[in-house]
């Protein structure tokens, strides 16, 4: 019995640093959500100045990071949260300058500064940095940004929608198809062969199909829109960092609370008014207005239903300012979609349709419901460190697989209740 009890305590010391492993190994990617800004600070002649001061300020929430330059005047700052930064150099005895830079997630930020020399303390200058070409890594990548997320319209919010945006990447319609789930795939490979990283952390689907997690069978967003700041789209020459794809990958970045209280509101209503007809409705339509003109009877076809509701809520500002922030989203997807079923059982054999198969005919409503909410808080606990808690709920409920639609022709009352529930919370 004692050498059992032993082996199993050893068993389940293997369990437990086994699962720590599988935690640290999802987690270690987080340089993903990240940018940076390097260059060098010369003085007017081009000679560089050693031991200068560079700081940068977000905009957003006040927090500072700073370096000294090297010995050719070269300076680095790293892992910077995306979003804009007051960059500032100054050195005794010159005149300080000071940027404004959008710092993009994945992306290397590119300033030389110039500082020129003079005997008095003066104002901060402030220029317009320009965007340059990136140089510094050999990614193939489209960032999104967050002015095209808010701007560009897509009919069902889901933000892999504009990930079409880059080169060779196609996002599927949203709904149940022949392609069976909602997601987005790059060069022309299998969904499963792509993977998408929100803050770091992979949501990677490694039991079923459609490549991120809970879009194996769903027609939903898999991350609340209005709580993604920007997200990048690299589709060649990624690094070993991303795991577990071969074709294309999105990292993208949250919204994070600021010292400026800001919010938004969006509802978004469809109808079948709307919405054209698919290829099923199509065929229905045209073999209804054949027998309608072959008879001289009304067309007995009738547009299917459909609604969809889309809404969205977001607000986030600061508990202390300059200390402690706070960010929340909710998003609500709501749809009735009529599937057609039409069983065609032989007239000439009334023995082979006993159960009369024809009464399960009909347009029946399909309805999906889907509630996505985010909650983030951010605490800076000095100048360099900051912690960064933040929890993701999504769940929704779709009656489906009847009629034609994932089915080799179902009634409806053989459809399937779908439940899917997928929570996230990270620490960092």
């Amino acid at each position: 019995m004692r050498v059992l009890t032993r082996w199993r305590r050893v068993g389940q010391l293997v369990l437990l640093a086994g699962l720590v492993t599988a935690v640290l190994a999802r987690g270690a990617p987080a340089q993903t959500s990240t940018g940076s800004i390097r260059g060098y600070v010369t003085d007017s002649s081009g000679t560089p100045i050693e031991g200068a001061r560079v700081a940068a300020v977000s905009v957003l929430t006040g927090a500072e990071r700073d370096v000294e330059t090297q010995a050719k005047g070269f300076y680095a700052l790293l892992g910077l949260v995306p979003g804009e930064y007051d960059v500032t150099v100054r050195q005794i005895g010159m005149a300080p300058q000071k940027v404004r830079v959008r710092v993009q997630i994945g992306e290397v930020a590119t300033l030389d500064l110039k500082l020129a020399a003079t005997a008095l303390q003066l104002e901060a200058v402030t220029v317009a940095a320009a965007a340059g070409v990136e140089t510094r890594t050999s990614e193939v990548a489209t960032n999104v940004t967050q002015k095209q997320i808010e701007a560009l319209p897509t009919a069902s919010r889901n933000f892999l929608d504009l990930a079409a945006l880059a080169p060779g990447v196609t996002a599927s319609e949203d709904r149940i198809n022949g392609v069976g789930f909602r997601t987005f795939q790059g060069g022309g490979a299998s969904p499963n062969q792509s993977n998408v990283y929100v803050d770091g952390t992979s949501l990677k689907n490694d039991l079923t199909a459609g490549g991120v997690s809970g879009q194996d069978a769903s027609r939903g967003n898999p991350f609340p829109r209005n709580a993604i700041q920007e997200y990048r789209v690299i589709t060649q020459n990624f690094k070993a960092e991303y795991q577990n794809a071969a074709s294309a990958i999105i990292t993208a970045t949250t919204k994070s609370g600021g010292n400026t209280w800001q919010g938004s509101a969006f509802y978004g209503y469809q109808s079948k008014d709307l919405v054209a007809l698919d290829t099923f409705q199509i065929a229905a339509k045209n073999k209804a207005d054949s027998i309608a003109n072959a008879t001289g009877k009304p067309s007995t076809f009738s547009e299917p239903d459909y609604t969809r509701s889309l809404v969205s809520l977001s607000l986030g500002g600061p508990i202390q300012r300059n200390k402690l922030f706070f960010f929340g989203a909710y998003e609500g997807n709501y749809q009735n979609r009529a599937n057609l079923v039409s069983f065609n059982p032989p007239t000439s054999f009334p023995a082979l349709d006993a159960v009369n198969l024809a009464q399960y005919n009909g347009n029946f409503t399909s309805p999906f419901r889907e509630t996505l909410v985010f909650g983030k808080l951010n605490y800076m606990l000095d100048p360099k460190s900051s912690l960064e808690l933040s929890l993701s709920d999504r769940h929704e409920t779709d009656v489906r697989d009847f009629g034609n639609v994932n089915c080799s022709m179902c009634a409806f009352q053989s459809a399937v209740n779908y439940l899917n529930n997928v929570i996230i919370g990270q620490l960092k």
